[in-house]
């Protein structure tokens, strides 16, 4: 049990007094280029999506009319 605490204990100072945080201007432009970069993303995934399932429509309904 003593060792989870010494553990806790160091852990805290490492991170109240060794940790070097990043400034809050990094961290603001840090979270512009992740939300643009994420919206892009969204958007080709969404279009390569819409493309797939119009192409398989499309083969769906050649092969349904050349059965029927």
């Amino acid at each position: 049990m003593s060792s989870l605490i010494s553990f806790l204990k160091g852990s805290y100072t490492e991170f109240k007094e060794k940790v070097e945080w990043p400034k809050w201007v990094d961290l603001q432009s840090s979270t512009a280029v992740v939300s643009i970069a994420t919206v892009i993303l969204a958007l080709f995934t969404f279009g390569v999506d819409n493309m797939f399932s119009k192409a398989l429509q499309n083969m769906l309904s050649i092969l349904i009319n050349l059965f029927n």
